[in-house]
């Protein structure tokens, strides 16, 4: 695609998401009442609000990010290291620190696969509601669409057509790319953080989708894919 973005000025990152509540008895009546009306046009008359919560973790107003995921090249190597806890707004400000710490250049950019759609504004709205204020990279309020300093594989892979979706793991197998071999996929991930107390294996996950993502970003630019030698996972 002759990208003209260079992949060192590059953030690629990835969220896991779980419902705000482990059961649909502990949400407040109120928010019962929201959600019901929210999810209506989703879930339909056949099933209730109850039995659909396990899907709360997609909508920012009923669910709470476990993980974000981050991997970024300094020269041929490529760093992936996680913010992740049972806390929201310790991932948030560790998040929020990186952006404005180190990938806060006009130069810089995020990517994630759908990530228009949902990562980036999730990461917005949540840090709205834990009233941290949002960096400038998530900031697109007043920005024509040519200054928003985000990058979509989904939206790449679309050429304009809006109508189609591709997962990350199809475009993988399409292009050769090797697949994020993960033990779970996301809509387990709210069974294994309430259920499994494993939040390192939600990011192990993650992290690996993170991997897939910028492989995924050189393939499109017909650039050779980072090698398994040249992939370091930082422990934070």
């Amino acid at each position: 695609m002759n990208f003209k973005t260079q992949k060192e000025n590059i953030l690629f990152l990835d969220i896991e998401t779980v419902p705000l509540y482990k059961e649909f008895s502990e949400v407040p009546d109120i928010e019962k009442e929201l959600f019901a009306n929210k999810t209506a046009y989703k879930r339909g008359e056949e099933i209730s609000a109850e039995a659909f919560y396990n899907n709360a973790g997609i909508w920012a107003e009923f669910g709470k990010i476990v993980c974000i995921s981050v991997g970024y090249f300094v020269n041929q190597e490529l760093r992936i290291t996680s913010f992740a806890s049972k806390d929201e707004k310790e991932i948030l400000r560790g998040f929020k620190n990186l952006l404005e710490t180190h990938f806060n250049k006009p130069q810089h950019v995020l990517c994630g696969h759908n990530a228009k759609e949902f990562d980036f504004p999730f990461i917005a709205r949540r840090m709205i509601v834990h009233g941290l204020d949002l960096p400038i990279k998530l900031n697109l309020f007043g920005k024509k669409p040519w200054e928003i300093p985000h990058l979509d594989t989904l939206e790449l892979w679309k050429f304009g057509d809006y109508k189609h979706y591709t997962s990350l793991k199809l475009l993988t197998h399409l292009l050769g790319v090797p697949s994020p071999k993960g033990d779970i996929d996301g809509s387990q991930v709210g069974t294994v953080f309430y259920q499994e107390d494993d939040l390192p294996r939600i990011v192990r996950y993650c992290e690996q989708d993170v991997l897939a993502l910028a492989r995924v970003y050189l393939r499109f630019n017909n650039e050779e894919i980072v090698k398994d030698e040249n992939v370091v996972f930082v422990a934070k």
